[in-house]
């Protein structure tokens, strides 16, 4: 038998050491990775720890084992809600925003504009809302490929959480044609659905660390990029930009803009005497020719030629195409009527019952942000 010299035998005895760390090392996706940056320190540090956190926070799924080798059980978790600011300091006191969109239809420069949002990503949330119709699928489909491709991108464009929701009843108009959705006769019955999926994505997604809740519509394609700085910076319960829309003017031969939501408006005596002609289940429509209201329109206030993007106007209602509200303000109870609320439904509604709980209501007339043209 030929004998094994020393250096051999040490060899062996190296690499089987080596052998057995290996297999009793955790793996590299269990590992915690390296902090590299202060965005990563943040996510790792302020994350949640178990299942049952809101989705305020991301979730790092916890390997914490009892003695038996099961998992441990959730904590009691304390939030403590005095200590939640919503200032015009946003930033720099790390106040979490909560972007909320009901999506019927993906728009990829929707969530584009999103992704290019200033705002430190890591403090941003997204709850969507989607119908479930065929339609609803493909938007599901399409959503889904967009935020894997983010979420899997640079850590700095990563959003804390992303929850996405399916509704549980049949919308009542089934197209998305825009002429469909905007006839007069469908308006009742579509917004007090819209009213019912908002409701849903609200208090399904408002955790206890959101300082702000945007509204953001799924087809409003291009906003600033400090659209969130710039709208908290008013420190405004609740405040609203003023949405137009791009077209080929044919009169001018070149592209234009115009107004395109009108539901951001200051109340008038004709409205109310109106409503008071209304039965109870009648809601008052702006923008509609059958239905005289003669409000004044922040639509039609907006100074194009030389706008003041920091102007303001005290409102009555407000649209939801860019709706910027303090969190506080859902959590005292003002969310979006799915019946006549004082003949007012859907982001109207929720501007009167904000008033009724004593909050103001803003809108900027010279602020715009961009709905995308059909």
């Amino acid at each position: 038998m030929r004998r094994t010299s020393p250096i051999t035998v040490f060899l062996a005895a190296l690499l089987a050491f080596g052998f057995l760390c290996f297999l009793l090392s955790p793996s590299s996706s269990a590992a915690a990775a390296p902090i590299t940056d202060s965005s990563s320190q943040l996510r790792r540090e302020d994350a949640a720890e178990h299942p049952l956190s809101p989705p305020t926070k991301p979730f790092l799924k916890s390997q914490t084992l009892r003695g038996d080798g099961q998992k441990a059980p959730p904590p009691v978790t304390h939030y403590n809600l005095n200590e939640l600011t919503s200032t015009s300091n946003s930033v720099q006191k790390g106040e979490r925003i909560l972007i909320l969109t009901p999506l019927a239809r993906f728009y990829q420069e929707f969530w584009d504009n999103v992704v290019k949002l200033s705002y430190p990503h890591e403090l941003i949330s997204i709850g969507f809302i989607v119908p479930n119709t065929k339609d609803g699928n493909a938007a599901v489909t399409a959503l889904e490929q967009a935020i894997g491709q983010t979420q899997a991108g640079p850590i700095d464009s990563r959003f804390a959480s992303i929850s996405i929701l399916r509704q549980d009843f049949d919308p009542p108009i089934q197209s998305q044609d825009e002429k469909e959705r905007h006839k007069m006769s469908n308006q009742k019955a579509r917004r007090e659905s819209m009213s019912r999926a908002r409701n849903s994505l609200l208090f399904t997604t408002l955790g206890p660390s959101t300082s702000w809740v945007l509204w953001l519509d799924s087809d409003i394609i291009e906003t600033p990029e400090t659209l969130i700085q710039d709208l908290t910076a008013h420190d405004k319960a609740v405040i609203v930009p003023n949405c137009f829309q791009r077209y080929y003017n044919k009169d001018s031969k070149k592209m234009d803009v115009r107004p395109y939501d009108f539901n951001s408006w200051i109340d008038s005596a004709t409205a109310q005497q109106l409503a008071d002609t209304m039965d109870a289940d009648e809601i008052l429509l702006e923008g509609y020719a059958e239905l005289p209201t003669y409000r004044t329109l922040m639509a039609y206030m907006a100074n194009t030629q030389a706008p003041r993007s920091n102007r303001e106007i005290e409102l009555d209602g407000v649209g939801g195409t860019a709706l910027m509200v303090k969190a506080d303000v859902h959590r005292d109870g003002a969310m979006f009527p799915a019946f006549p609320f004082y003949h007012l439904v859907e982001t109207e509604g929720f501007a009167k019952m904000a008033k009724r709980l004593g909050y103001a209501i803003y809108g900027l007339p010279d602020y715009f942000v961009y709905h995308y043209n059909e």
